[in-house]
């Protein structure tokens, strides 16, 4: 049986990455969000004499995975000092980005924020699929409060993100982000509040005996 993962797909602002944070610090699991998976990417990419450098450490999971791609797919790395990511082929990027969530997912035991891992992962036996929701206008509210976005623009960065997640989504996987059937549990932010609504995912994993 695979190790158990959990994924957390979220609309832009709603507080889905906090609460990924906080499921998996109750359940002494691992977040995989954007930067994490930008990290392994870098690491992944450096020259050999700095990677040894990263080696002399017992290696996390974050370095596992690093070593595991250097080593699997050269072709794909992001060399952070010689390309900057901003030109690489998307393609590449999402091709990276699968490597780095399907190696971690073999892994278990990790919440894995966005990049259309539920997609990705739909198949799968053990995981937990999570949407994480709230209404725009207290979306736009924590997008200008929490996250710093000029409250001028702020309605507009909210639907292109969500729009920019869905098509992501919709080019490489052909489903239909904001489906709910595509999910285990729909969480409202706005309504159950983050730690409610981690404390309801935490809930969950302890019921399936996910340790």
């Amino acid at each position: 049986m695979a190790p158990p993962v959990i994924t957390v797909t979220r609309q832009y602002a709603s507080g889905g990455a906090a609460v990924a944070q906080q499921v998996a610090a109750g359940l002494r699991w691992t977040v995989i969000d954007n930067e994490f998976v930008d990290e392994v990417a870098r690491r992944a990419g450096l020259a050999p004499a700095l990677v040894a450098e990263h080696e002399e450490r017992a290696p996390g999971l974050l370095e596992r995975l690093a070593r595991t791609l250097a080593v699997a797919s050269p072709e794909m790395l992001i060399a952070s000092d010689a390309v900057p990511r901003a030109e690489q082929d998307e393609a590449t990027i999402v091709k990276l980005t699968e490597r780095i969530i399907a190696e971690a997912a073999a892994h278990g035991r990790v919440v894995l924020v966005g990049r259309g891992a539920q997609a990705l992962l739909a198949q799968r036996p053990d995981a937990l699929h999570i949407y994480v929701v709230a209404s725009k206008p207290w979306r736009i509210r924590l997008a200008v409060e929490r996250l710093g976005v000029d409250p001028a623009n702020a309605e507009k960065v909210v639907d292109d993100t969500d729009r920019r997640r869905d098509q992501y989504v919709r080019t490489y996987y052909g489903r239909h982000r904001h489906d709910v059937v595509n999910y285990d549990l729909v969480v409202n932010t706005e309504k159950l509040g983050i730690e409610g609504a981690a404390a309801l995912v935490v809930a969950e994993a302890r019921r399936r005996q996910w340790r």
